[in-house]
């Protein structure tokens, strides 16, 4: 990192109070009568009405609307297996992403605990607090057995951020640079450099899409992941190759798309003259992409370049996800988020970027959002990640079977949802200061009856 970046960082969070977040009240305790409402005596009544009935904690506590953001902090990006107190910063931020954006409230909570069954009792110990659990910079593959038991254990949400909110965000990106240089998926040539949590997860999202498993090619740190190797795990071989290749130079040739999940300054200049037509560049390595993205850009003008970066065009950044998912998972009181969720999610991301962008969006900006090739995704805190993706999440939960509470009328969700917004940080505040819901609504909406 960039000396100057990081005394900022650090002076950011240090300053005033210590982090990032805070808890605050949600009713006034003053009064005396307030007080004995809020806790003893009166906090006795609604403990016996869920003890009688455990769905009415979701009517009497903040159940329904929190989030647990939960790390070991086994693999930080970037940082790598740093521990679960130093993890504390990211879990803190993403915390902070959650109310910010989507109006969710959450806790971070770090367990020093890399033995998978271990830390799976510990958060089904915790899974009562929760509306939903968010897992976080969890290593591979014990991420994958992690979330998987977890979601036979309990009967919330649980979401490996790292896995699926990657996906949905860079599958939405996938759907609109192929919309844009013409590609059609089922035809692409595809390579994942990378196989960890995120790699294969998008590896998963992209066939769901339409990608032909026979055309996508993974590597890992050790080559291409192929049927002849013996070193892989059941996680790996669920992709591996049968073809006789074993780096990544060659599977690069002819490639329609290349998607880094791995780590900095991996490409070089002859990877990219060796693409395929107007290629797709997914460069998403943090904090040092794959290949520089002016340098990418240079070599091959004719290609759609994205990073994990947002001082560059085309960043591809999991809030613009996972925020959303939870949303449309929270207010429909989900048993889980499913694959039909994830895909409604992405294809909303998608369409967001592809409809005329507001101009407060574009002055927050300070540049021209048009959909093109230095525009493939909607920017983080458009408002209409809140209605579009959490109405397609929320729809998705509901004809997939797991919502347990449907929504009956997606024009009074969408302005539940606007009315939400009351923070600087959201490009509505004033319009929503003004009462103007229903220009609000009409604007924001998505562009069909519902």
């Amino acid at each position: 990192m960039d000396k100057k970046l990081i005394e900022k960082a650090l002076e950011y969070h240090s300053e005033g109070k210590a982090g990032k977040i805070e808890v605050q009240p949600s009713k006034s305790a003053d009064s005396p009568e307030k007080l004995s409402l809020a806790y003893s005596p009166g906090v006795a009544a609604p403990a016996m009405e869920i003890d009688k009935e455990r769905w009415k904690a979701y009517k009497y506590t903040n159940k329904g609307n929190l989030i647990a953001v939960i790390s070991n902090g086994s693999a930080v990006l970037g940082l790598g297996n740093i521990g679960a107190l130093a993890s504390k910063p990211v879990m803190e931020g993403k915390a902070m992403l959650f109310k910010l954006y989507a109006d969710i409230d959450a806790f971070d909570i770090e367990i020093s605990d890399e033995s998978p069954d271990s830390f799976v009792k510990n958060v089904q110990a915790l899974s009562p607090t929760f509306g939903g659990i968010n897992l976080e910079d969890i290593k591979a593959p014990e991420c994958f057995y992690i979330e998987e038991r977890l979601r036979s254990l309990v009967d919330i949400p649980v979401l490996h951020d790292d896995q699926h909110g990657t996906a949905v965000t860079v599958g939405a990106a996938l759907i609109n640079a192929c919309e844009i240089t013409g590609k059609n998926i089922k035809d692409i040539k595809c390579v994942i450099c990378g196989a960890g949590s995120a790699g294969l997860s998008t590896a998963r999202m992209l066939i769901r899409l339409g990608l032909d498993k026979k055309k996508l090619i993974i590597a890992d740190s050790k080559g291409v992941i192929t049927t002849s190797r013996t070193d892989i795990d059941k996680y790996k071989k669920e992709f591996a190759a049968e073809r006789d290749i074993e780096s990544l130079d060659d599977a690069m040739k002819g490639a329609d798309v290349f998607i880094g999940l791995s780590k900095g300054n991996l490409l070089k200049e002859e990877n990219i003259t060796s693409m395929a037509e107007n290629p797709i560049v997914f460069a998403l390595a943090n904090p040092v992409p794959e290949i520089d993205y002016s340098k990418a850009k240079n070599i091959r003008p004719d290609a759609i370049v994205a990073t994990g970066l947002s001082n560059h065009p085309n960043q591809i950044n999991n809030v613009l996800a996972f925020p959303y998912l939870f949303r449309g998972a929270l207010d429909t009181l989900s048993t889980t988020i499913n694959e039909e969720m994830l895909i409604a999610a992405s294809h909303a991301i998608a369409g967001i970027a592809r409809k005329h962008t507001p101009k407060d969006i574009e002055e927050r900006y300070n540049r021209r959002l048009k959909f093109g090739r230095d525009y493939i995704l909607p920017k983080p805190g458009d408002i209409r990640l809140l209605t579009d993706v959490s109405v397609a999440v929320a729809e998705a939960a509901m004809k997939s079977g797991v919502a347990r509470r449907p929504i009956a009328s997606f024009k009074e969700y969408i302005t539940t949802l606007l009315q939400r917004i009351d923070n600087e940080n959201f490009f509505l505040k004033e319009r929503m200061h003004h009462n103007n819901t229903k220009r609000v609504h009409n604007y924001y909406s998505r562009e069909r009856e519902f």
